[in-house]
């Protein structure tokens, strides 16, 4: 939906009666049934001609807003009709953010709690044996055939595999981009009427701002949705790769000498439990690059979208 339509849909979120109001508009107008304009002209329309049905204030709104433009002279026109009615025919509301899209199953919440209750395996070592030994399980045929650095790159082409698929799925990305588009147009309407001094609009803004913190916190939701799903898969992975290096706390180092190095572009060999600048492994920033990189080639090859979209 493009940008006339969803201000429509916001009018409609901040007062009802705009449903009312924009459908008056479209039908006084000749839009509602899309019928032709004699002589190639504009549909336009005055405000006598809808005074008996809109406010003054829902005109001056609608004007404002940009979904009345004015037509040389010649009363106003409707802004992209036809995206107007989407908008009203669509039974959706940006600002309910509690819907079934964008709020959290249970089994959201336990993936949740599961990630959290991992998240000590990083530091206390018996967990983190438990955890590693456990995910050896699963790793281990890949490490016995394989050195480290080769099994580093299948986990982080998995990992980037089932991250990209879990934030495609578990996202709303065109709800996001919406109401990330809703907040642009709130904060360019602040500006234009604080630019000409206009304090009513201001007003109303700043409490149609108000009201959009809710659309806020449901965007926050749909980013971070997939995440718990992604940590309660992904800890295991590198708590298993802590335990094999041995690293954070000294644990025993499970590496066979022969698979201890690699060489790194511009760094050249290096051993993979050494530290790149004191803080940071070497066997880490592998993972690293070979997931960045896999990461945007499944989400190109696949086609799939992570990001708001409009």
């Amino acid at each position: 939906m493009g940008r006339t339509g969803e201000k429509a849909r916001s009018l409609v979120a901040e007062d009802p009666a705009f449903a009312e109001a924009l459908t008056v508009v479209l039908d006084r107008s000749g839009h509602a049934a899309d019928e032709p304009t004699p002589d190639g002209g504009t549909h336009t329309i005055r405000w006598a001609d809808v005074s008996d049905d809109l406010t003054s204030g829902q005109w001056g709104r609608l004007i404002e807003t940009g979904i009345l433009h004015d037509a040389d002279g010649d009363g106003f026109a409707v802004s992209n009709p036809d995206e107007i009615r989407a908008a009203l025919g669509d039974d959706s509301v940006e600002t309910d953010v509690e819907d079934e899209d964008s709020g959290w199953s249970t089994y959201d919440k336990l993936a949740g709690l599961a990630a959290l209750s991992l998240f000590p395996a990083y530091a206390v070592m018996p967990i983190r044996n438990a955890v590693g030994q456990a995910a050896d399980v699963i790793f281990g045929p890949f490490d016995a055939v394989l050195p480290f650095y080769a099994v580093v790159i299948i986990l982080s082409v998995l990992t980037g595999l089932y991250s990209v698929l879990l934030q495609s799925n578990l996202m709303n990305t065109e709800k996001m981009g919406a109401i990330q588009e809703q907040m642009n147009d709130i904060q360019e309407r602040r500006k234009e009427a604080k630019e000409r001094g206009d304090d009513a609009a201001l007003d109303r803004i700043q409490e149609e701002q108000m009201d959009a913190m809710s659309d806020q916190l449901g965007m926050f939701k749909e980013q971070f949705r997939p995440m718990v799903w992604i940590l309660l898969l992904t800890i295991p992975v590198f708590v298993w790769m802590y335990w094999k290096t041995g690293v954070r706390g000294g644990g025993a180092e499970h590496i066979v000498a022969a698979e201890r190095s690699i060489v790194l572009p511009m760094l050249g060999r290096m051993e993979l439990t050494e530290q790149i600048g004191g803080f940071v492994w070497v066997w880490l920033v592998w993972y690293f690059l070979i997931s960045i990189s896999f990461r945007q080639i499944i989400q190109k090859s696949l086609n799939l979208t992570t990001t708001p979209t409009g």
